[in-house]
């Protein structure tokens, strides 16, 4: 299929539905996680819900980063104090002991991620101690037939580094750039010559990544529709397996550090759209496929050959093709995923260490999915992930006859098919090219938590 007829931009459409609403990294969403549930109850009901048999995916978050990038809404810790990186990782090793007891069981792990906070950030000998100590815990591969990534700042990546993260056994990397103009770069602190950026690619390259991509933001400070064209100009010269493109939502009450952008230096809400416009016909042009929201790749790349399969996943991750992993968490504020629960870790290193020193992990708060929520996380997985529902395969699955369950949700259906986004055929609900880039949206309509006809709080917006 021509990947230019997928998408259709139609700004009538999205400026009615440009809402704010949930990613759907997870369902239910990070909102109704509960920090009254028992802490204990939520690690119980993971350990008897979840396929003992089944492969693993690992998440290890290293929140810090020697430089703020003002635009950063992650959990973090600014210091240039290299010395702070060991205490942290002793408390993850303690952490991984625990965890790794309860979910291990010897599971292949065929997903492993480091993200942050700037995982680099930590020394060489390091990485290889926090592999090492996985490797110990957990039933890594060693086939290469992973899918093993790290987060990576080129500023924080030398040559070294980049070997040593191979031979430990990474395989896929993800660049952050970000925008490749320096007034940009000055304006949200985060000054990266485009060399910098090749350097860590042409090095990647050498070594023998199989994958590797690339973040990129509009809405930032300076931005305008013809300098976005030539960042992606010159990031489709670097060639990139996968681009991640991010819209920046500017909330300078809730996240500090964006107190330091001048917000009458950020493109106009016209702008934006107007540069989102140009970055998907820009990408589909140079041969990328859409995999939906933010995400793009080439059409031999996994996410795109798993999406085509009807095989691709969505987690906190973003997109994956390992549907079938539990997600298992470690580090300060990490979700996991195993079986039925969401749960996630203390929020602060100073919460975090002292709740892991006392009882060896460190879970704040979590919810339990019932029936409801396993049905409904499934179809919103079906929408966002491949843009398509199957009623009949949901009926079959879960044993329910799909429009008396849904009964409430028919009439905003109903106005979706009305308004172009969706058809609905044979029981088979569509999303169409001028529907997908408002798929957020769609899937809000089987969000049990969302209050229907009135605004949703707590979210960035759709586009």
């Amino acid at each position: 299929m021509d990947n230019n007829n997928l998408i259709k931009w139609d700004l009538d459409l999205i400026k009615r539905y440009d809402l704010s609403g949930p990613r759907y990294t997870s369902y239910p969403t990070a909102l109704q996680f509960d920090p009254e549930l028992s802490a204990n109850s939520l690690v119980e009901t993971g350990m008897q819900t979840t396929d003992t048999e089944a492969p693993l995916s690992l998440y290890f978050h290293i929140p810090f980063c020697a430089h703020v990038c003002y635009y950063c809404a992650c959990n973090k810790v600014i210091t240039r104090n290299r010395k702070k990186a060991q205490p942290y990782l002793d408390t993850v090793y303690k952490e991984m002991a625990q965890v790794s007891q309860w979910y291990s069981n010897d599971r292949v792990v065929n997903q492993l991620h480091w993200g942050g906070g700037t995982p680099t950030f930590i020394s060489d000998d390091q990485m290889v101690e926090l592999m090492t100590k996985t490797r110990e815990h957990f039933n890594l591969r060693d086939d290469d037939k992973g899918d093993y990534s790290i987060e990576i700042d080129p500023r924080e990546a030398n040559p070294d580094t980049i070997k040593v993260l191979r031979d430990i056994g990474f395989n896929r990397i993800s660049l952050g750039v970000q925008d490749v103009h320096e007034e940009v770069q000055k304006a949200v602190n985060r000054v990266q010559p485009t060399e910098q950026t090749q350097a860590v690619l042409d090095t990647a390259r050498e070594h023998g990544f199989k994958s590797i991509n690339m973040d990129l933001i509009y809405g930032l400070p300076h931005q305008s529709e013809d300098s976005f064209r030539e960042t992606l100009d010159t990031v489709i010269a670097m060639n990139p397996d996968r681009l991640s493109v991010f819209n920046y939502a500017h909330m300078p009450d809730r996240f500090r550090s964006q107190k330091h952008i001048d917000a009458s230096t950020l493109p106009s809400p016209e702008t934006k759209l107007a540069i989102l416009e140009n970055t998907i016909n820009t990408l589909l042009d140079a041969g990328y496929a859409y995999i939906g929201m933010d995400h793009f790749a080439k059409p031999d790349d996994e996410l795109a050959l798993a999406q085509q399969n009807g095989q691709l996943h969505r987690n906190f991750q973003g997109y994956t093709t390992h549907a079938d992993c539990d997600l298992v968490a470690m580090g300060v504020s990490s979700i996991s995923q195993i079986g039925r629960v969401y749960y996630q870790n203390e929020h602060d290193i100073a919460s975090y260490t002292k709740a892991v020193e006392e009882r060896n992990f460190a879970v704040k708060r979590g919810v339990v999915m019932n029936d409801d929520d396993v049905l409904r996380g499934e179809v919103i997985k079906q929408l966002i992930c491949h843009f398509e529902l199957d009623t009949a395969q949901i009926e079959k699955r879960f044993a329910i006859n799909f429009s008396d369950y849904f009964a409430a949700e028919q009439e905003e259906l109903a106005q979706f098919a009305q308004d172009g986004l969706i058809t609905v055929i044979n029981g088979v609900i569509r999303v169409t090219p001028a529907g997908r880039l408002l798929i957020r949206r769609i899937c809000m309509a089987f969000d049990a938590y969302i209050p229907k006809k009135q605004a949703t709080n707590g979210f960035s917006r759709i586009i």
